[in-house]
């Protein structure tokens, strides 16, 4: 079943100039200890690889009504789960429980040193953590780099899994076969020396919101840029170069066809994501697909798939745009 669909979206964005060296990070930790979800945190305690491995997670409980299924969040890798506190509330009044973890290598979760990443890694420990919440089949949305894991997940354990909601998820196509160079792990690490509160916000006004940007969005700019800024920064930034090499060398675009499950597309049209395409040599970046380019292919390969198109809205639809987008989900849920 192929369905496609367009919603609107009704919303203005504020002009803001970048920020100035007065407004660089505030540092708060290498797990966020002092970054405030706004919810209750939740720790999963679990071995991985021969050693101790923690995952934080928000757990909300359905309010009213319940649907008597479990909503599952998972984050990009510019985000945590407390990107997702809107919408995961949203889904709670109408009747869902909501489980939205931190990945090991992300946020408030362990970064252990030399870490082997892999998405069929985080999707078990994933599996893990549900599984001693109570939770055993349940819906994942996955956005950006979390839609990857999704799928990687409903490839493992499909049995465990009702359906993906996939929010401008990367792994629809292969940047690296389109035409991005392959970087090293020294390279990736070089990468994220530069990385600060500056470049993080300059990156995601041009690629995810289209060269604006609203005063809302410097919290996760905070959130990010904290992390790097800590005493203890330099594991951020092993982590986060790892989990680069992780989405470059295993995307899920070679097996779409294997998805069993119903997939959702919500698609954010204005998206210029393509996983380090702006590394590519001029002449082979237009070889490489965006996000929304490449899911328009992608929902003719799944066995069972639907394309809802946000045409205004951009890589990160729930903060872009919070009320069209749960309006969105929801419709997809119900």
């Amino acid at each position: 079943m192929i369905r496609s669909t367009i919603l609107p979206a009704f919303f203005l964005f504020a002009f803001a100039p970048l920020p100035s060296a007065a407004q660089e990070a505030v540092p708060l930790g290498a797990n966020l200890e002092r970054f405030d979800y706004g919810a209750p945190v939740q720790v999963f305690d679990a071995t991985a690889q021969g050693g101790p491995v923690r995952m934080a997670y928000l757990d909300l409980a359905p309010v009213g009504a319940q649907k008597g299924k479990t909503i599952v969040l998972l984050h990009g890798k510019n985000f945590c789960a407390a990107t997702w506190l809107e919408a995961a509330r949203a889904l709670a009044e109408a009747g869902y429980r909501v489980i939205a973890p931190d990945q090991v290598g992300f946020c408030k979760s362990s970064k252990p040193a030399g870490f082997q990443y892999s998405f069929a890694a985080l999707a078990t420990l994933t599996r893990d953590l549900l599984q001693q919440a109570g939770a055993e089949r349940v819906t994942l949305v996955g956005h950006s780099t979390g839609g990857m894991l999704a799928m990687h997940h409903a490839l493992l354990y499909p049995q465990a899994i009702e359906r993906l909601v996939l929010v401008n998820p990367l792994g629809l196509n292969d940047t690296v076969a389109e035409g991005a160079p392959y970087a090293p792990l020294g390279k990736l690490l070089e990468e994220e020396a530069e990385t600060d509160a500056a470049s993080i916000r300059a990156y995601q006004q041009r690629v995810y919101y289209q060269g604006e940007w609203r005063p809302a969005y410097d919290r996760w700019v905070q959130m990010l840029a904290g992390q790097y800024a800590s005493e203890d920064g330099d594991i951020v930034r092993e982590a986060q170069a790892r989990l680069s090499d992780m989405i470059e060398t295993q995307p899920t675009a070679h097996r779409l066809e294997q998805v069993k499950v119903p997939v959702t597309l919500l698609i954010g049209q204005r998206d210029l994501t393509a996983f380090r395409a702006n590394t590519a040599p001029e002449e082979a970046r237009e070889n490489i697909r965006t996000v929304p380019e490449a899911a328009e292919a992608a929902v003719q390969r799944f066995p069972d798939a639907e394309l809802v198109r946000l045409p205004e809205l951009g890589h990160a639809p729930m903060v872009e745009a919070p009320e069209v987008f749960r309006q969105a989900l929801l419709e997809v849920l119900d």
